[in-house]
């Protein structure tokens, strides 16, 4: 029987591919704002796959393949002795993908291993498809990180409105009503993100911070406890976890 444990460095491996897939997110975002809980990132487009390097020039011609008969260009060669075939190294479907990553996320040993696959995630997650919702949503968050809240919340209503599918818009416009302090449309989006999206560790750490703002304590601490079963090392959610706990012993949860 095969080993099914992922040795750390397949999980680096597999979170370089998705980024490759999802493309580069974090490179053209915006400073995020000092405190802010909510790490930022743009869509870019999907870079050429590393692994058909023709794709650069294609006029380039493979050196094993000049002078082949081209009626055998349709049948596969096989692969030369002591030579093996590379196998895929990442799913190229999204949600196949962030299914595997949230395996490995559950699984990570400590925060400095994490932290790469849940970038990796985060990035996927405002992967919409859309280059129309990609430049409103760079446009939200270039408002948010200049504080312009009621602009970014108008660029976000397009958003819902065009890609109601669409689980980081329903999140990030929870983000700014809670910045507006209007906690019930918050908590109205975060519950709307977590129907579509069920993993989204942010808007389930969003929904229980306001839970237990509000005084809903139990229904805090469970949202909590689903938090760490995706994500065990998200910053600060064990103490929350734990402080919370204490406050509802003996109540029943």
């Amino acid at each position: 029987m095969r080993n099914r444990q992922i040795p750390p460095a397949f999980a680096v491996a597999l979170v370089a591919g998705c980024l490759l897939v999802a493309g580069a997110a974090a490179q053209d975002s915006p400073t995020p704002l000092p405190n802010d809980p909510v790490d930022r990132g743009a869509e870019a487009p999907v870079p050429a796959d590393p692994q058909r390097p023709n794709d650069a020039d294609p006029q380039a011609v493979d050196p094993e393949s000049a002078g082949r008969d081209p009626a055998e260009s349709d049948a596969k060669a096989p692969p030369l002795p002591g030579k093996r075939t590379a196998e895929p190294a990442v799913p190229k479907d999204r949600d196949t993908m962030l299914a595997e990553l949230y395996a490995h996320l559950a699984k990570a040993p400590d925060a400095e291993q994490a932290a790469p696959i849940a970038k990796t995630i985060e990035g996927l997650w405002l992967h919409s498809g859309s280059d129309t919702i990609g430049v409103l949503m760079r446009r939200a968050l270039q408002a948010v990180a200049d504080q312009r809240t009621d602009l970014a919340l108008k660029l976000l209503d397009a958003i819902v409105d065009l890609a109601p599918d669409y689980a980081e818009g329903w999140s990030r416009r929870a983000y700014v009503y809670y910045l507006q302090n209007d906690v019930e449309h918050a908590a109205g989006d975060l519950r709307r993100a977590l129907a579509l999206e069920p993993n989204h560790y942010k808007a389930l750490e969003g929904l229980a911070r306001i839970l237990r703002e509000n005084g809903q304590k139990k229904a805090a601490l469970r949202a909590y406890q689903q938090l760490l079963r995706i994500n065990p090392n998200m910053p600060g959610a064990k103490d929350a976890a734990s402080e919370l706990s204490l406050e509802v012993e003996g109540q029943g949860i």
